[in-house]
Formats: structure tokens, C-alpha cells, sequence
């Protein structure tokens, strides 16, 4: 049997990490974090500063992509999760394509619910010192492209609980759908 990756995206903000771990629940899967696996890395490094391609940000990409193959080419499904902009991720996604059955969930939320999600966690979780959230607040968010990748993907609005609902976006992972919802 094939295992489903199912990849979770979007920009910051909209909610991406609460999603892939609430669907890995309801499937019986692991949730891979990009965001997580670098706060493990900063914890061993104290006194990190987050910027656009530090050296742990570089690493993180790596072992990211090392932990999914490794799932997936041993048969589990996962749930991975990151912003997955199409320019950077795509390459590495599309090779774990010939593993696994591919479903995108992109996540997006209103943008002032967006940036304020941001700007709390921030002030309230001391692990998001690994992230540059302040440069993606500056720039406002701005250039975000969205993953695109060649089978089923489904837009989540997270800006109040999810539209499409939690057992919606399940069965969309379950199901044999090929088209675009």
C-alpha cells in the first residue's frame, strides 16, 4: 500500500501548525514541522539569530526532507508541514511524489487575522526567537507564492475554525480525488 504525504502550507499566521497536527491526529499519523525541527535545532545552539538563510535555516531545509523521505520510503503517512513557497520546497517535494500519494492543504486566513496571530505569538512563545517572524512582519507578509504541485489540493480558510471543516479536509485526504478542490 502507498502511504499519502500530505503537505501543508501557507504563509505565516494562517494556521498551518495547529492544522497538520489536528490532521495527524484524526489520520493516526506523525506531524513533520519544518518550524519544529529548527527550534530543536536552536535549543542546542543558544544565542541563534534568525535571518533569512542562516546557517540553521539552511540545515533545517536538509533534515526536513531527510525525516519525510525517510517515512515515506518506509511506508507511513505523514503529515508535513511548512509555508512550502513553490520556488524553494517544490524540487524536494516532487521527488517523495514517486513514494506516496500527494495531498496539499493550503492553508490561508485573513491577513490582519494573519499578522496578528504573528504578532502574538511573538509576545507569548518564546520558541518563535528561531524565526524571523519579524522580517515577515516588516515586509507585511508580501511575496508569498503558494505551492503548486501536479494532483488534489485543498484551500483551508483558518481565519475563524476551518472552512472547509476538520472532517472535510480528512476526507479529502482519504479520498481518491484527483482534481483541484
Amino acid at each position: 500500500m502507498t502511504p499519502t504525504l500530505v503537505v501543508v502550507s501557507g504563509p505565516a499566521g494562517t494556521g498551518k501548525t495547529t492544522l497538520a497536527h489536528a490532521v495527524a491526529r484524526a489520520l493516526g499519523c506523525p506531524a513533520i514541522c519544518r518550524d519544529e525541527i529548527k527550534e530543536g535545532l536552536v535549543h542546542a545552539n543558544p544565542g541563534f539569530v534568525p535571518a533569512p538563510g542562516d546557517p540553521l535555516t539552511m540545515r533545517t531545509l536538509g533534515l526536513f526532507f531527510d525525516v519525510l523521505g525517510l517515512l515515506v520510503r518506509a511506508g507511513v503517512t505523514v503529515v508535513a508541514e511548512a509555508a512550502f513557497q513553490d520556488r524553494v520546497w517544490r524540487p524536494r517535494l516532487e521527488p517523495l511524489a514517486a513514494h506516496a500519494r500527494l495531498r496539499v492543504v493550503r492553508c490561508r486566513a485573513d491577513p490582519q487575522v494573519a499578522c496578528a496571530r504573528v504578532t502574538d505569538r511573538l509576545a507569548h512563545d518564546p520558541r518563535r526567537a528561531a524565526h524571523d517572524d519579524r522580517g515577515w512582519l516588516a515586509a507585511s507578509g508580501a511575496g508569498f507564492a503558494p505551492i503548486s504541485l501536479p494532483g488534489p489540493a485543498l484551500d483551508v480558510d483558518t481565519t475563524d475554525g476551518y472552512r472547509p471543516r476538520l472532517d472535510e479536509i480528512v476526507a479529502f485526504v482519504n479520498g481518491p480525488g484527483t482534481r483541484d478542490h
